[in-house]
């Protein structure tokens, strides 16, 4: 039998097999980034760092603040005009589109709300995103998903879900002023075709705003013919309102499109932790039977060294 003591002195030994001073030898130089201690060089932490990325929900990011950027400003700058446009050509009387004129104003804050908040709800998502990202990456590791952030990515599931829904109702809304714009444009066209043919008169054609229920029946004139609808077709502020209206009604169509993008990121993530859930269960259940069973082991050897 090998006691303790004689083990020690053999492993001593072992260690220093004589007398004479240590000899260094060369370490050949590793190529790349590396260093000889294995720590990582700046290549392999930024291949690291990139494979981490969202690059779905980075997409959808950008388009979704690129979306709502269009609609919000281009849709503010035109409703300014388009208020313009009523009271200098059909409706002089203030009393006539004062109603109008409080909707387009409450309209304008409800811009400046969805963009603050989808400003941040973006930089959520986009952040939610990076963390479902590094559990599955990290899955083997020492990363832990727990049920609260489950329980949250599915909250954004549902979220997310209601906010596209409304949002292909704003698009719908938003697509009502470019018809309108556009039938006036192209009656304008027509009375300019009409100018070239002698035999048909120009003044009995028509653009009456008040068949939109914009403004009350009421009020004068309500409604533009020949020329005069020309000149209304000729000014900047119809030409930029009618081109930020088509281009706030892109960006509308475009936040819908990201926020569908972000509903299948964030249903494929959720179903992706929960799968990592049960992984981790199931690596746990392992690890705490073969800790077990080295304990067993363990024990077994001691009883067989304590009887030998």
């Amino acid at each position: 039998v090998i006691t303790r003591p004689e083990m020690e002195i053999g492993r001593y030994h072992w260690m220093y097999r004589s007398s004479r001073p240590h000899r260094y030898h060369h370490v050949p130089a590793l190529r790349g980034n590396v260093s000889p201690l294995g720590i990582q060089g700046c290549f392999e932490c930024c291949i690291k760092c990139l494979g981490g990325v969202p690059y779905a929900s980075l997409v959808a990011t950008i388009l979704c603040f690129s979306g709502v950027a269009l609609f919000c400003g281009c849709g503010h700058v035109a409703l300014t005009g388009t208020v313009s446009i009523l009271e200098q050509h059909f409706s002089t009387t203030a009393t006539d589109h004062a109603l109008l004129t409080e909707v387009i104003q409450l309209m304008q804050y409800v811009i400046y709300g969805i963009a603050s908040f989808f400003f941040l709800y973006g930089i959520i998502l986009l952040a939610e995103g990076f963390y479902t990202t590094s559990a599955v990456k990290e899955l083997h590791g020492e990363f832990k998903t727990t049920a609260c952030g489950r329980c949250i990515s599915g909250m954004f599931v549902f979220l997310t879900y209601v906010l596209g829904v409304a949002w292909l109702g704003v698009f719908g809304f938003s697509a009502v002023p470019v018809f309108m714009f556009y039938n006036i444009w192209s009656t304008c066209e027509v009375i300019k075709s009409f100018q070239t043919n002698v035999t048909v008169p120009g003044d009995q054609i028509c653009v009456d705003i008040r068949q939109y229920g914009i403004i009350p029946w009421n009020a004068v004139p309500g409604k533009a013919c020949g020329p005069i609808l020309e000149n209304i077709c000729n000014t900047n502020e119809f030409y930029m309102s009618y081109h930020l209206f088509i281009v706030a009604c892109a960006g509308a169509g475009a936040t819908v499109i990201a926020l569908i993008h972000f509903l299948m990121i964030l249903s494929s993530n959720w179903a992706y932790l929960k799968d990592a859930s049960k992984m981790q269960a199931y690596q746990d259940i392992k690890a705490k039977e073969e800790q077990e069973l080295q304990d067993i082991q363990s024990r077994s050897k001691e009883q067989l060294n304590s009887y030998t």
